[in-house]
């Protein structure tokens, strides 16, 4: 009995272990920039791991945000938890929300991060993603527009699209929304959802995929989810198990097939 006991306390130490992130760090734009690294804590089947950066939200740091857990939700992908830049004029952590801003700092970082992720991992990159909440979430959609080359899909929480943010090459999005959000309105929110299902050509009314889930697109490969729950600016619980299942349901950069009218 005691073994069993010993045994069971090691198995965990073990798996904690294994979940204490690398602390990386970067210069950019003479910014020292630093993310929470998890490395996968199971086998791809392919040998490449999936790879996803997160951003955190306005005035948020990574040590509370990486508490969400799309590393134990998605455990077969790099997860990357980035510190936005402090070097803004209101003195909290962001990202730039639009090109040219803040002199394009936060879209270097990601260039940076993602050579260092090659160099350190077997990275799938046909199965590169971002998410966001909030601040986070709109540089996610600037992601979208700035570099669709590089990521399958996007999946942005509590987000809104500013006006020269403009995404033309179809791509997966889940969008989560809070019909009480005071901080993006949801309007502001639906607006981001009805570009994003233009940008992909779909023309559908949609279908149910459980309760305030539609699913824009179910035939195609660049589809888009709108998940709209009661609440106000938060990120809802289970929201990350729907991200790594959004991200592992869209394993690929769709074809550039739709266009942007």
């Amino acid at each position: 009995m005691r073994v069993g006991v010993a045994l069971a306390v090691l198995l965990y130490a073990q798996a904690a272990s294994a979940q204490r992130p690398e602390i990386m760090l970067w210069k950019v734009a003479g910014e020292n920039r630093s993310a929470s690294v998890y490395a996968p804590t199971v086998k791809s089947p392919t040998g490449k791991a999936p790879l996803v950066l997160s951003f955190h939200g306005h005035g948020d740091t990574v040590q509370n945000f990486q508490r969400n857990g799309l590393h134990r939700a998605f455990p077969e992908a790099i997860v990357v938890y980035v510190e936005g830049s402090s070097l803004r004029v209101d003195g909290y952590s962001g990202w730039q929300t639009e090109k040219g801003q803040d002199h394009d700092r936060d879209l270097q970082l990601v260039d940076a991060i993602l050579a260092s992720m090659h160099e350190k991992f077997s990275v799938d990159d046909g199965r590169i993603y971002a998410t966001g909440f909030s601040n986070g979430a709109g540089f996610t959609y600037l992601l979208w527009a700035e570099r669709p080359d590089v990521f399958a899909a996007f999946a942005p929480v509590a987000a809104r699209l500013r006006p020269s943010v403009v995404p033309k090459e179809p791509r997966p999005v889940l969008h989560v929304a809070g019909r009480r959000d005071p901080t993006v309105l949801f309007r502001d929110q639906q607006e981001a959802i009805e570009t994003a299902r233009r940008v992909n050509g779909l023309t559908d009314k949609g279908e149910s995929c459980g309760t305030g889930c539609t699913l824009y697109g179910a035939s195609t490969n660049a589809q888009v989810i709108a998940w709209v729950h009661p609440g106000g600016h938060e990120y809802p619980a289970g929201t990350s198990d729907g991200i790594a299942k959004f991200f592992r349901d869209h394993p690929g950069k769709p074809p550039a097939t739709a266009a942007v009218k």
